[in-house]
């Protein structure tokens, strides 16, 4: 059987770090050009640079790992993104577990 090694662990966290900033940039670009993409029940109108990416942070986050709270909603093509990192999100256990168990090279027989 094999073991699960401290390179999978570390190759799974950054798998999800990576996916994670980048749905949040992805939701921040889309802001930033005038899309609404997230409502934030903290927010007001006049959100800074700052507030509108730990939103964006924040929403990618708790789409990746978990269903999400409601507090931050996506809107409009924000709800097919957030589908997708959830998918990707629900897939990624399932692969490293395929990835850690079973080899690529049959066994050999002696």
């Amino acid at each position: 059987m094999k073991q699960v090694s401290f390179e999978n662990f570390a190759f799974l966290g950054c798998t999800y770090v990576i996916i994670m900033i980048g749905f949040c940039l992805i939701f921040l670009l889309l802001e930033m050009k005038g899309m609404n993409v997230i409502i934030d029940a903290s927010s007001t109108e006049d959100d800074s640079w700052n507030q509108r990416l730990t939103s964006s942070l924040y929403l990618s986050a708790i789409t990746l790992f978990s269903v999400g709270y409601g507090d931050v909603v996506p809107i409009g093509i924000g709800r097919l993104l957030v589908m997708v990192e959830a998918l990707l999100g629900y897939t990624i256990p399932a692969a490293f577990v395929v990835r850690t168990f079973f080899d690529n090279d049959p066994p050999k027989n002696k």
